[in-house]
């Protein structure tokens, strides 16, 4: 099988790849969606909308979110899987997961793409991406015990985006060292996960200077801005609920379309 390759889906424009979140926790729509009939209607929806791929998680990554066991994970996953390859065949599928036993049972039932949120720092999931054909979008994070880092996000020190940056050229290298083909993989920058307001605004305003600093092409990475609290601190409105976000999603999209960015994970397209 030939090895996943990102261009043929930039050809046409901006790529919007649908997130499908089929837990009952997330920080957006948590429960919504967690019945197979619920997500593949709004399966559809996002498809009709405009998005070019689905991106489904059952593990929620919302801060302080408890994790789930793999069993639980693919016990929720598994009947999605089947209903959309089944019933939207065309639309290709990335699975939003850090654990390789849900990856692999996720490959095996047609998901193109993986999406880890830990950069593929586990072992595990290094060696079958490596293994493996499939697209990957790989994710800058901070992780502490077994779980994600989230500093109190209205910390008002003032802070550079450098670490950031470090932190995402440590993804790109582990990738590049694996031996990973760079036609695979986008790079995610990873807004929110472990960084404050004032490193999220940062890494935003540098945005135009990335692509050059990480010697990666800007057409290859993904950018995860959807509802983030992030738009609504930016704003001014920092209590705006994430289900009024979508403006502003729209609105930061557009800015970083101008810079040339084009793939963008959303809970809506618009």
């Amino acid at each position: 099988m030939p090895s996943f390759d990102w261009g043929p889906l930039l050809d046409s424009g901006p790529l919007f790849i649908g997130i499908l979140n089929l837990t009952p926790d997330s920080f957006s729509d948590g429960g919504r969606f967690l019945a197979p009939e619920a997500a593949l209607a709004q399966a559809r929806a996002l498809v009709e909308a405009g998005a070019g791929m689905l991106d489904l998680g059952a593990e929620s990554t919302r801060p302080g979110a408890q994790p789930v066991t793999a069993a639980m994970e693919w016990a929720r996953l598994e009947p999605v899987l089947a209903a959309l390859a089944d019933q939207l065949p065309a639309t290709p599928l990335s699975l939003d997961t850090r654990h390789a036993e849900v990856a692999a049972r996720g490959l095996a039932a047609g998901a193109a793409v993986l999406n880890d949120v830990t950069g593929f720092s586990d072992p595990g999931m290094l060696d079958l991406a490596r293994k493996a054909t499939c697209g990957l979008i790989a994710m800058r994070s901070r992780c502490e015990r077994g779980g994600f880092h989230m500093p109190p996000y209205d910390d008002p020190a003032p802070r550079g985006a450098g670490e950031t940056v470090w932190e995402l050229a440590a993804v790109r290298d582990r990738l590049r060292a694996a031996g990973l083909p760079e036609g695979r993989i986008l790079l995610d920058p990873g807004f929110g996960f472990g960084t404050t307001f004032q490193e999220d605004l940062a890494l935003w305003q540098a945005l135009a200077d990335l692509p050059g600093l990480l010697d990666w092409p800007v057409a290859r990475f993904c950018l995860g801005i959807s509802r983030k609290r992030f738009l609504a601190f930016r704003a001014g409105t920092p209590g705006l609920p994430p289900g009024q976000r979508d403006a502003l999603t729209a609105a930061a999209h557009a800015e970083a379309r101008r810079l040339d960015y084009r793939v963008f994970r959303t809970h809506a397209i618009g």
